[in-house]
């Protein structure tokens, strides 16, 4: 049996990720700002290096220039030196969105040549938007006792989320003898973490057999499991799926939650300082006198001047004297100037809110927003990179504030009513 350092590793990072909204307006799903410190891919790209496995390709696609420029040479995760590698795979096809990969096993089979100039016994296919710490050394190891062709991660979830992922049926051996794509009426709670180990010829057989078969969830699992040895890999943990806004504010919230499960120092999460905000210059956190802060995740390079409870804070925020940030996700640089209010809020790089100003304003959380119903029905808003929000302006629930937005009055005034946009 092969160390796990053997195995190559595919990492799909090339996802729209559209339900994010303003969050992926300007870089790829993976790319996004998590934890205050960190980017969504670091809890992949750790895991990698945590299980010591040592060659990734990562297959990048939308707005790929800050997800690029995060991961680097790898160093931050170690992945440097003579047996070491990281490598970024851009689409092989044109710039039309119907030329891009029409799914997962798409991907895989447009980067053949990558496979086979790295070879190996098996190849570990990994999703770059998850939040979860995995072992992948002992998948490895249950996926050779198991002599599987294919073995897939997979989980127990609420029957009402099942709808979400694909769903597998399995006997008393965890072989997969049955599987459901996102079904409606779903027969069994067992579901998909998008983490899959291939043996490599079966793998490249497997794709070289029917070009037609673009996704692995909708085409390759379904015929594999009647035609071949398909089994799933129980996990116990933490894992999250940060798809949505609400999710991915959930998420951000269990970091400072007691006993949520997530415990990314704990899990030796790496971040890469080098290019997260620059956090590695950064002072410490200066908390002024007469500030307050409660149940927060405060990093390096803010100042706290006010009032910050329950809120994740990126490096190098501002809450000045007086204002109050609740229940709120704020990316770096962003400044919150005096007697401002933001309660459940999610605001990106460098935004101004102006003196006086309330982002999350009524009581109002159940009116989604008019454009994006399906993103913001939960009382969240949102405020996009570099936006000035006016002095004194109240922003509603639900609301979205738009990339750069100049601080000029709204249509209305100076409120943006619940699930209204500017």
């Amino acid at each position: 049996m092969r160390e796990s350092g053997d195995a190559l590793v595919l990492l799909l990072a090339g996802g729209i990720g559209s339900r994010l909204n303003l969050l992926v307006g300007h870089r790829a799903k993976p790319a996004v700002p998590f934890g205050g410190i960190y980017r969504i891919i670091d809890f992949s790209l750790s895991n990698v290096m945590n299980s010591g496995l040592t060659r990734v390709g990562v297959l990048t696609q939308y707005k790929p220039l800050s997800l690029m420029a995060h991961i680097g040479d790898g160093a931050a995760w170690d992945f440097t030196g003579r047996t070491r590698g990281i490598k970024i795979l851009p689409p092989r096809t044109g710039e039309k969105d119907s030329d891009w990969y029409k799914g997962t096993a798409d991907a895989i089979r447009q980067n053949i040549d990558f496979i086979l100039a790295n070879p190996s016994e098996q190849v570990v296919v990994l999703s770059g938007d998850h939040i979860y710490r995995m072992d992948f050394a002992a998948m490895l190891s249950y996926h050779q006792y198991k002599k599987a062709d294919i073995t897939i991660g997979m989980m127990v979830v609420p029957k009402s989320e099942i709808h979400q992922f694909g769903a597998g049926i399995i006997d008393n051996e965890n072989r997969i003898i049955g599987w459901e794509e996102k079904p409606k009426v779903p027969k069994t709670n067992l579901a998909s973490m998008g983490i899959y180990i291939f043996d490599t010829k079966y793998l490249l057989r497997t794709l070289a057999q029917n070009r037609t078969e673009v996704d692995f969830g909708m085409h390759i699992i379904p015929r594999a499991i009647n035609e071949d040895r398909v089994y799933a890999y129980p996990f116990y943990g933490y894992w999250r799926d940060v798809g949505t806004i609400q999710s991915y504010w959930e998420t951000n919230m269990d970091i400072i939650r007691e006993n949520s499960g997530i415990e990314p120092e704990e899990w030796e999460i790496r971040p890469n300082p080098e290019c997260t905000s620059r956090s590695i210059d950064r002072p410490p956190v200066r908390f002024q006198s007469g500030c307050k802060v409660a149940s927060s995740l405060i990093a390096s390079g803010c100042v706290i001047e006010g009032t910050v409870i329950n809120s994740v804070l990126s490096p190098g925020v501002r809450v000045r004297k007086g204002a109050v940030v609740s229940n709120a996700v704020v990316f770096s640089d962003s400044e919150i100037e005096e007697n401002a209010v933001v309660d459940l809020a999610i605001l990106d790089k460098r935004v101004r809110v102006g003196a006086g100003a309330v982002v999350g304003h009524g009581e109002n959380m159940t009116l989604a927003n008019k454009e994006y119903p399906k993103h913001l029905y939960t009382g969240i808003s949102l405020v996009g990179q570099e936006a000035i929000i006016p002095a004194g302006a109240k922003i509603g629930r639900n609301c979205i504030v738009r990339f750069g937005y100049d601080g000029a009055a709204f249509d209305g005034g100076n409120v943006l009513p619940d699930g209204q946009s500017a």
